[in-house]
């Protein structure tokens, strides 16, 4: 069966760090694309990285510097290491695999074939 599976959230003192592991299993998944999407409170749900099935990660902007994404292909699983946390970091952190692509091409902030987890939350406290 398939599924994807986020832990690792939890609450965190201003400054701390945090690693977040994601799991995707069944077939579906074996050499695709996977990805970090997050949500804060009253704000949509906005891409954090995407990391192609051989590792390769694409952050965005806002990330780089404090959050680092990593792959172990072995077992489909994803890591999320979120460093120098601030409160603007709370969000529930969504982990997504995708049902056809091994890539992150330009729409992959966007692609509907994402096949979603059902998110871990992150609370920093200040």
């Amino acid at each position: 069966q398939d599924q994807v599976v986020e832990s690792g959230g939890g609450l965190v003192q201003e400054g701390g760090s945090l690693r977040l592991s994601c799991t995707a299993s069944g077939s579906t998944f074996v050499n695709h694309a996977m990805a970090w999407f997050r949500q804060r409170p009253g704000k949509e749900r906005e891409p954090v990285s995407c990391t192609t099935w051989s590792g390769l990660s694409t952050l965005v902007d806002l990330t780089k510097g404090r959050f680092t994404v990593s792959r172990a292909n072995s077992n489909n699983t994803m890591f999320l290491q979120i460093s120098n946390l601030n409160p603007e970091d709370t969000a529930i952190y969504y982990c997504a695999a995708d049902t056809q692509s091994g890539y992150c091409s330009g729409s992959w902030r966007s692609r509907s074939t994402w096949y979603w987890g059902r998110g871990t939350q992150v609370t920093v406290s200040s």
